[in-house]
């Protein structure tokens, strides 16, 4: 959710000069479907592209919806992505929000990374089919992406934007991130440990060593069509926290790494980073799962507490 107050005029401001326009509601619309490409938005709104690009900077300007460019047959084109579903707009004259302690919480789908790098063994499905060729990394640029439900990777990572949406002033507690996760192992091995590491705006805050790859049994959320004889079935959901002083994972101390090293308001967004070290000890890959697959009904979870 985008939270705006009346106390932030301009940035209210900015956001409600994006709603303002019909094109620009409509290429939300649009984007409510999936991402899409200027071109495409333009092609869809029968629009010229220069027409589109210029709304779609006004969009981007507002965070109401975030950009990147990837690969083209000629040169690079910009993708975008819607980045809330709701707004709240705060109207009286209090000062930051009424109540003493809030958190602030985002789900990524595990599609919607910014960067990434993947070796085979590596793919992606959703909840209905297969959507990339299997052990052909450069089809991880595909828009069908923003639809997977479960990726995996032998080595490398993949890196997140999280739009940080808090009131001006307000001083942050603690940051966890949470996601289910296991290693990625040829078919499935539940002795296949893998140093899985997380890295926020660059800081490396800790690693898990995953035990293995789990395939025992089906996870509770697959779909019918997923093999359970040979595919990984299910992860663990594991925790990273940043308190003041400490990092913990599932509240088992890692390190003395602490709010302030993140830098955190320095930015509008938090980078988030999950992958294996070059110079890890188990280079045993990883898998991730979204909230249509494996045990859990969750993405990517983002959860920020702030005074």
């Amino acid at each position: 959710m985008l939270e705006l107050s009346i106390n932030e005029a301009e940035r209210l401001r900015i956001v409600a000069h994006a709603l303002s326009s019909e094109i620009r509601l409509q290429m939300i619309n649009l984007l409510n479907s999936g991402n899409m490409n200027i071109h495409q938005l333009a092609q869809a709104l029968n629009i010229p592209v220069s027409t589109a690009a210029s709304h779609v900077k006004v969009l981007e300007q507002s965070a109401l919806i975030q950009t990147e460019l990837r690969p083209a047959s000629r040169g690079a084109m910009k993708v975008c992505t819607r980045n809330f579903d709701d707004i709240h707009i705060q109207l009286n004259e209090k000062t930051g929000f009424d109540i003493t302690n809030k958190s602030y919480e985002l789900e990524m789908p595990i599609g919607q990374y910014t960067d990434f790098h993947v070796a085979p063994t590596c793919g992606m499905a959703s909840q209905d089919a297969f959507l990339i060729p299997e052990d052909e990394p450069v089809h991880f640029y595909s828009p069908e992406r923003s639809k997977a439900q479960i990726m995996w990777t032998r080595k490398g990572y993949f890196e997140y934007k999280f739009p940080i949406v808090i009131p001006h002033g307000a001083v942050v507690k603690s940051v966890d991130i949470s996601m289910e996760i296991c290693s990625e192992a040829p078919n499935y091995d539940h002795n296949w440990p893998s140093d899985i590491t997380l890295w926020l705006n660059g800081i490396d805050i800790g690693t898990w060593t995953s035990p293995g790859d789990y395939g025992n049994r089906p996870g509770k959320l697959n779909p019918s069509y997923w093999s359970e004889t040979t595919s990984t079935q299910y992860g663990t959901l594991k925790t990273w926290s940043v308190t003041e002083t400490k990092t913990m994972i599932d509240s088992f101390h890692l390190s003395n790494c602490g709010i302030k090293d993140l830098a955190l308001l320095d930015s509008d967004f938090l980078s988030v980073k999950v992958g294996i070290k070059e110079d890890a000890v188990h280079k045993g890959g990883m898998n991730l799962f979204g909230k249509e697959f494996g045990d859990y009904a969750q993405d990517i979870k983002l959860k920020i507490d702030f005074l």
